[in-house]
């Protein structure tokens, strides 16, 4: 029986693009040109600090209790000040240095590309995706991958972040896109799942690692490798 779909909507962050991997590769490399070897036992000790923090803010971000500039202001001093280090401006080159060099990877999670070329002649694709208006469309145009969607919607686009219904229905609005025939692609269960079905929308939960969590309901598909798509669209 044919699926009913004619829009796909994915993430970016960890379900095409490997923001995981790129992001902790760009931080590294960071660390070292900045001498902050001077300040941590290592750089994972650094990056456990830096990691925990983000998420908090991140999640304070989503819920507008703070702003993009805060957020990207404390997840860069946070660390330094853990180990006493109270040095904004040092926290700030670093972060221009980390937003400079971040865009320009080009890693993707596996399989992307080959997906991509499957569905790209069957389906309409597009991205939504939480992350900044002044990043996403590059980190796409380093990974050869931008000319497989036709549009990218942001949470930037109207200052409302997934998993907010508003930005669901903003995305089908400026796509042109009926809920009765979109699936949303991601890897974030409340952002992109839970968002998506409360919006309406079928879902497709992406999972690479091996996890037996119990989920809060069943997801339209669960797949751990993105090739199961071309199997079910």
């Amino acid at each position: 029986m044919p699926n009913p779909y004619k829009n796909l909507f994915f993430d970016l962050d960890d379900t095409l693009w490997a923001f995981s991997l790129n992001a902790r590769d760009t931080l590294e490399a960071t660390y070292r040109k900045h001498g902050y070897e001077r300040f941590f036992r290592s750089f994972d000790h650094f990056y456990d600090l830096y990691t925990r923090r983000n998420l908090q803010l991140w999640d304070e971000y989503a819920q507008g209790r703070v702003t993009k500039d805060e957020l990207n202001r404390q997840r860069f001093l946070y660390p330094l000040q853990q180990v006493g280090a109270e040095d904004a401006a040092l926290a700030q080159a670093f972060a221009q240095d980390f937003f400079a060099v971040i865009p320009t990877c080009s890693r993707l999670m596996p399989h992307a590309r080959e997906v991509l070329d499957y569905l790209a002649p069957r389906y309409r694709l597009f991205i939504l995706s939480n992350g900044f208006r002044e990043l996403q469309y590059r980190k796409m145009c380093s990974a050869g991958i931008a000319h497989y969607f036709r549009r990218i919607v942001l949470s930037d686009d109207i200052g409302i972040l997934k998993p907010h219904v508003e930005l669901f229905h903003f995305a089908l609005s400026a796509t042109q896109s009926q809920a009765r025939d979109t699936l949303m692609i991601g890897d974030n269960w409340d952002n992109d799942i839970a968002g998506a079905r409360n919006a309406g929308w079928a879902q497709a939960y992406y999972r690479p690692a091996p996890d037996d969590t119990p989920l809060p309901f069943r997801p339209t598909y669960r797949i751990h490798d993105l090739r199961e798509l071309m199997e079910v669209l």
